[in-house]
């Protein structure tokens, strides 16, 4: 079965990347891309004088600027020499970025979302950054990947999974982790950032389900005392080289503890790894 990926973009470098990241991550696989760009944009009034409808010649030069700009991704994304099974299509809306990638999502069942952190502010384009973290949180049917500035792709020597060891995991809350691991060979280093001395029996219950959904991956426990769980983070990833960080986001519980203010800002600017937000299906 073909993978479904959404890649928006707001034309700027960091988008580009995540475009690369996303094509290099599933260059083996057969794999439907979809790139979308949206502009809102939308008429007001002033003085009793409506400005700017989206009739008007205006608004058609920013739609015709947003065609133009998917159509020049295309142009790049062919001059890449590249025989993998990949088709490309291109989508732009008027519309803000959250409702159009929920709807994209929607309506061409997509499997992944990848986009990048930190984008181009102009009166025409949308900034990524802090609204990345917006659509990591906020769409909570499909697994979002957020590619950092610069990142060029090689194949993560590790991806990093923090855990309490609260959570009673599901193997569908957890696809996305195991087939990217399974394409990249990358171990899991499942990180428990200790609390407490030692885990109850509900805990660990739940490691064993865990472990039951990584069987025939390559993984390993860790440990942090400390009492962030983003500095926590943070540290283990700086300190190993890690590659890439993956989370179960548990709606104004977790997320909130890693990807909190000031810890983390806008996302662009503290996270030097792509991170998998994947979702607590229960919410």
């Amino acid at each position: 079965m073909r993978k479904k990926i959404l890649l928006p973009t707001d034309f700027s470098r960091n988008a580009w990347d995540a475009i690369v990241y996303a094509i290099e991550l599933y260059k083996n696989e057969s794999c439907d891309f979809y790139i979308l760009n949206t502009y809102n944009f939308s008429g007001y009034a002033m003085d009793n004088i409506v400005v700017a409808q989206p009739n008007n010649e205006y608004a058609e030069a920013i739609k015709e600027k947003s065609l133009k700009g998917l159509e020049k991704i295309l142009q790049r994304i062919s001059f890449r020499e590249d025989e993998s099974d990949h088709k490309f299509f291109t989508i732009s809306k008027n519309d803000n970025l959250l409702d159009a990638i929920k709807e994209v999502v929607e309506l061409k069942d997509i499997d992944l979302v990848i986009m990048g952190t930190k984008g181009d502010t102009d009166a025409l384009n949308v900034s990524f950054g802090s609204n990345t973290v917006t659509v990591m949180e906020k769409e909570r049917n499909c697994p979002v990947m957020a590619i950092p500035p610069d990142t060029v792709y090689s194949d993560p020597t590790e991806i990093v999974f923090p855990t309490s060891f609260k959570t009673h995991y599901k193997r569908r809350e957890l696809v996305h982790l195991i087939d990217i691991a399974r394409i990249t060979k990358a171990p899991i280093r499942i990180l428990h950032v200790e609390t407490e001395k030692q885990l109850s029996e509900t805990q660990m219950n739940y490691k064993e389900l865990l472990e039951e959904c990584f069987e025939g991956l390559e993984y390993s426990y860790h440990t942090m005392e400390k009492s962030d769980i983003g500095e926590a983070v943070e540290l283990f990833v700086n300190n190993r080289g890690s590659g890439m960080i993956a989370f179960i986001n548990k709606k104004h519980t977790f997320f909130g503890s890693i990807f909190s203010r000031p810890l983390v800002k806008d996302l662009g600017i503290h996270s030097k790894v792509p991170v998998l937000a994947l979702h607590d299906l229960r919410n």
